[in-house]
């Protein structure tokens, strides 16, 4: 890991992706961002061996969310994944089946999220 640790964030919300992205940059990461899960996944395949953390929402245009955490925890299963999800408890439950390896339901603090991603970058 470099100085800046670098995230992937896919999020189709443009508001939600812009606030996060914002806030990552302004606290040192290196943040790459997606609005789909196609193009979160080739991302990941590009940026695989910088790549420290994924943020993904669940619900997502082309590829859930869901699908993401899957093949990323198959494929490179050190990569920590947070999944964010508006809806409920359904997607929840994918999630974790899937492997993420934290879920928060929006709306979250930035803050907070930012100390789960610490967390996940520590361990």
């Amino acid at each position: 890991m470099g100085s800046m640790p670098k995230i992937l964030i896919i999020e189709d919300t443009e508001e939600v992706l812009s606030a996060l992205y914002k806030y990552f940059r302004q606290k040192n990461y290196e943040v790459i961002s997606a609005s789909n899960g196609l193009d979160g996944l080739k991302a990941i395949e590009t940026e695989q061996e910088s790549l420290d953390l994924i943020i993904t929402d669940l619900v997502l245009p082309n590829i859930s969310g869901v699908a993401v955490i899957s093949i990323v925890k198959n494929k490179f299963p050190n990569i920590p994944v947070i999944a964010i999800t508006g809806w409920g408890e359904h997607p929840e439950a994918l999630a974790k089946e899937a492997k993420a390896n934290l879920v928060m339901e929006k709306p979250f603090k930035l803050n907070e999220l930012e100390n789960a991603v610490r967390e996940l970058l520590k361990s």
